[in-house]
């Protein structure tokens, strides 16, 4: 019998050492989660700021332009040109 009861024994010892170790996981994993969450909310603001400048240097680009700079003047053109379309756009609409 002692033998039966050191085997139990042992397998208990085991078990509870793998339910110890999977708790620690499980927190890890918690951890983990909580980083990652936080790394893509810091990431979801540094790709908004990135679209906002992004805007304002094309704006800047077509201000700039408009000042007189040879620069760009071929992508100012093309934004004036399509403003006036939509311009046109909604005033036909306002028509109807």
């Amino acid at each position: 019998m002692s033998k039966i009861e050191d085997i139990v024994d042992t397998l208990e010892n085991k078990i509870s050492k793998v339910l110890h170790k999977q708790e620690v996981l499980k927190q890890a994993n918690s951890k983990l989660k909580q980083e990652l969450q936080s790394t893509q909310e810091a990431f979801q603001l540094q790709q908004q700021e990135l679209d906002s400048w992004e805007e304002k240097y094309e704006a800047l680009k077509i201000a700039n332009t408009m000042l007189g700079s040879d620069n760009n003047k071929r992508e100012t053109k093309l934004k004036i040109n399509a403003l006036i379309r939509e311009i046109d756009h909604c005033i036909a609409q306002l028509s109807e």
